[in-house]
């Protein structure tokens, strides 16, 4: 089962560093986000991508044909012009990078590459969240229940306290916020069956969140896989920050696999 990132966006609520940069190429310790969720999706074996480009595509272009500089020690024959990969450290991946338009939305995206997924069930996920969801059993569990459309949801909690107050308004009693306060929301990690095409119909303007997932709704082929573990999305500079520390002090939950 191929897996689509979504990486077109302009990241402008971490402008600090998505003016240099599109934000699934905003590192946590030495590697973007990207190459984060990716290792997330082929720990569980999914090793074929297909990656939607749009803001300074010619970036994510670049890591890719240039992978083996990143990851790996290189000698350069100038004389010969040759270079020789030491200790190679590549992956197992598959990646196709598609330019989707510097402007398309979330659905539009999709909607062009279609050709590249085929007649076949694929996942979706954004470029800057990180989860230890279970991928394999959520693709099971997108399986079982035979509906078009899975996504993940997952609750953000509540940022502030929180006020208990009776019918009158009278103030009971003030706790700190607890992972089980806030309203469960869309967390990527989506699995679609080839039908969800046919619910993409805007164009470029297709936002996938609006018309395409609440008719899918409607028409009871949209189905919720919960997940309580850990997740995160790199929207600001505050949310990368502590990221990064996570990472740095080995408390990363995101990180399943193996080194």
């Amino acid at each position: 089962m191929k897996v689509v990132i979504l990486a077109g966006g302009f990241g402008t609520r971490i402008s600090e560093e998505s003016h240099l940069k599109p934000k699934p190429m905003i590192e946590i310790g030495d590697q973007p986000i990207l190459w984060h969720i990716m290792k997330e999706y082929s720990h569980y074996g999914f090793n074929e991508f297909i990656i939607c480009l749009g803001y300074k595509a010619h970036k994510i272009k670049e890591y890719f044909a240039d992978y083996f500089l990143y990851t790996s020690d290189v000698t350069f024959d100038l004389s010969k012009n040759e270079m020789t990969v030491h200790n190679n450290c590549s992956e197992n991946w598959k990646v196709t990078l598609v330019n989707t338009g510097l402007n398309t939305m979330t659905g539009g995206r999709i909607k062009r590459i279609q050709e590249y997924v085929g007649n076949e069930s694929f996942m979706v996920t954004y470029g800057d969240g990180v989860s230890d969801v279970n991928i394999k059993e959520l693709v099971e569990f997108h399986k079982s229940h035979g509906k078009i459309a899975t996504i993940t949801a997952v609750n953000i909690g509540q940022k502030f306290g929180v006020l208990v107050a009776d019918e009158n308004n009278n103030i009971k009693s003030f706790r700190e916020k607890n992972d089980d306060d806030g309203d469960i929301i869309n967390g990527g990690y989506m699995v679609f069956n080839p039908e969800v095409f046919s619910y993409l119909t805007n164009g470029d303007e297709t936002v996938l969140e609006k018309e395409p997932l609440e008719n899918l709704a409607k028409d009871g082929q949209l189905v919720a896989y919960r997940h309580n573990g850990f997740w995160k999305c790199m929207d600001t500079q505050r949310d990368k920050m502590q990221l990064e520390e996570m990472w740095k002090t080995g408390n990363a939950k995101w990180k399943i696999w193996e080194d």
